[in-house]
């Protein structure tokens, strides 16, 4: 396989034959650990294009994994794990994780959120960036158009777009994003986010009760993406 090399993480069997089997299929390249000692050697060693990793390991919570992993590892990573439960999807997406999957969880799915996530970073140099040949943000003139036409926003929803694109594909949380633009004072104001999530979804959706750029992540936070993503 010469496609993206993608590292499982995962403690059961089953599960890291059932991934292995179905990235193959799709053109993946895949690497397995079933240890929290053998996914940092394993990390370090190959440096995958993205990392699927499981949150009950035996030897180390995967969210300490998750840390220990973000100190130097910059490519994405997507948790899967039976924990459902909004404290731990939102504990791991503040340790830097890009994305959260529920098991048992449909293959399908989570082929798109790769490719979201793969297709979500954004190199430093890039200058403009389009999505669907619809959208577009020029970074060096802070402009934003839909469909050739200009867009105006404030500097405040401009920061907030930018934001989102940066992290096309990423489940951002509500005090990730307050923090980000508005400050460390902000995190619990999520009425702020609220309405300037509103007022960008009016200037940039087609149908802005029906958004198709920024998804509501329920509880928990928003996503950006590519109409054609999914």
């Amino acid at each position: 396989m010469t496609g993206p090399l993608i590292l499982v993480v995962d403690d059961e069997e089953q599960i890291r034959k059932l991934l292995e089997i179905t990235l193959h299929t799709s053109d993946f390249s895949v690497k397995a650990a079933a240890t929290a000692k053998e996914a940092i050697i394993m990390a370090k060693t190959n440096n995958p294009d993205l990392i699927l990793l499981d949150i009950g390991l035996p030897d180390e919570s995967g969210q300490e994994v998750l840390k220990k992993l973000r100190q130097w590892y910059t490519k994405p990573i997507i948790i899967l794990s039976v924990q459902s439960d909004e404290e731990n999807i939102i504990k791991a997406l503040d340790n830097g994780a890009n994305d959260y999957l529920v098991k048992p969880f449909r293959t399908g799915e989570l082929l798109a959120r790769i490719r979201s996530s793969i297709r979500g970073i954004i190199p430093q140099s890039l200058n403009t960036h389009v999505f669907n040949h619809e959208l577009e943000i020029d970074y060096n003139l802070r402009a934003v158009k839909k469909n050739k036409e200009i867009v105006k926003l404030t500097a405040t929803e401009y920061d907030l777009l930018v934001l989102f694109a940066k992290n096309e594909g990423r489940v951002l949380t509500h005090q990730y994003l307050l923090r980000e633009v508005w400050g460390p004072g902000y995190v619990n104001q999520s009425q702020y986010l609220r309405v300037f999530i509103a007022q960008l979804r009016k200037k940039i959706e087609t149908e802005p009760n029906q958004p198709e750029y920024i998804l509501t992540e329920s509880r928990v936070g928003y996503r950006f993406v590519a109409k054609d993503n999914f």
